[in-house]
């Protein structure tokens, strides 16, 4: 009819940050930055990024983060595997660096994950339990090396069976900052429980190994628009076994989803819940399940505010777009912990840390969905956060 326009608009072309830097260099998309084209196998995706942040834990920080996705063989029939890095200085300072690794060999016959740390840190140690009160803090340096390494095999499709070698070592544990550091060293939380059960105040060591269950159906594990992560690994650190302190069990559980709540998934929610339980023994006390231990979890508080032999964790996060391109994004979240504590007598729901946020995103790789995350975080007594990293919480 006259005067109506019938045409159908075609969704807006996905842009990231390398297309405006070309469009500011007047240069033509190639065929290689088309969105369109099927991924080849070992194509890769490079994002490296300025990491900058202020938390509790570590205050004012800064350094570099990378991000490297791609295939190991055909795109078809093999996930996208992921490593990334980072290192950064802290007005505390800290220095924090480490590796992670998700990898899917041909075919994803094999899953090889890791999770590496190397830090010359400090952290406010706090009475076990979520109930504990910011009174009474002490601030601790320490040394930490972490090395987690798991094999899975698929034995069907999404589906895979592992066995991993787990190292942790807390070392040269010591007063940090602080007026009365010393004092306040003696009397804190880890030299009381250190004391209580036999673990030297120097350094503690856990070493041991894990069987591991996995499931994972979700489209892209950079950035996920839909699908299910469920995994569950059950930890035996042996004391002794190259130099660990003492013998104890922990069950470690991962559940994630996503839903869309448009076709085009420019909206949508995404789940996860957590769950760190000492099942047997006893750890020692840098090595209890905290708050933020995976190094994503609980926006909000500093990492380990808040301990105990049993954790359970809940967070549930908005994503969306704010272009049409895809260009500019942002996500609202709300978690909340609740830690109990055979020391103190306090179960599990007896009391929880809440938290919420938002967030801005900037896409930075269009292929691997890899974005530069911007998050703002307050949790409870006055604690907050500000968050920066490249690839999402979960």
């Amino acid at each position: 009819m006259d005067g109506i326009d019938t045409s159908i608009s075609a969704p807006a072309r996905p842009t990231d940050v390398g297309d405006l830097w070309r469009a500011v260099r007047h240069k033509l998309p190639s065929e290689a930055d088309d969105l369109t084209a099927e991924p080849a196998a070992h194509d890769r995706f490079v994002v490296l990024a300025p990491s900058i942040g202020s938390k509790p834990t570590t205050g004012l920080s800064g350094g570099f983060s990378s991000n490297m996705a791609f295939f190991s063989g055909d795109p078809a029939t093999t996930r996208i595997s992921v490593v990334s890095a980072g290192m950064k200085f802290s007005q505390k300072k800290q220095t924090l660096a480490g590796t992670r690794f998700s990898i899917f060999t041909h075919d994803d016959r094999w899953f090889l994950q890791g999770d590496n740390r190397l830090s010359w840190t400090s952290q406010n140690t706090y009475a076990l339990g979520t109930a504990s009160l910011t009174d009474g803090s002490a601030n601790l340096k320490y040394d930490f090396f972490r090395l987690y390494e798991t094999a899975y095999r698929k034995v069907q499709p999404g589906l895979f069976v592992g066995v991993g070698l787990d190292l942790n070592i807390h070392a040269n544990a010591r007063a940090g900052a602080g007026v009365d550091a010393e004092s306040a060293f003696d009397q804190s939380a880890y030299v009381a429980y250190s004391a209580r059960h036999g673990f030297d105040e120097d350094t503690q060591i856990s070493n041991g190994t894990s069987v591991g269950l996995l499931y994972d159906t979700r489209d892209n594990a950079i950035n996920a628009r839909g699908g299910w992560l469920a995994s569950a690994t059950y930890r035996t650190f042996i004391g002794g076994f190259l130099g660990g302190d003492s013998t104890w069990q922990e069950l470690y559980l991962d559940a994630r989803t996503y839903r869309k709540l448009t076709t085009d998934a420019r909206h949508k929610l995404a789940f996860w819940f957590l769950g760190d339980l000492v099942t047997g023994g006893v750890a020692p006390y840098f090595d209890l399940p905290e708050n933020g231990g995976d190094g994503r979890s609980a926006r909000g508080y500093g990492e380990g505010r808040f301990r105990g032999e049993r954790m359970l964790y809940g967070e549930m996060e908005y994503r969306g777009t704010l272009t049409p391109n895809g260009l500019i994004g942002m996500v609202a979240f709300a978690n909340v912990t609740t830690v109990d504590s055979t020391e103190t007598g306090e179960r599990l729901f007896d009391s929880a840390a809440p938290a919420a946020g938002l967030g801005l995103r900037v896409l930075l790789n269009k292929r691997s969905r890899t974005n530069l995350c911007t998050d703002y975080a307050w949790g409870k007594n006055g604690s907050r956060g500000f968050y920066l990293a490249i690839q999402e919480a979960f």
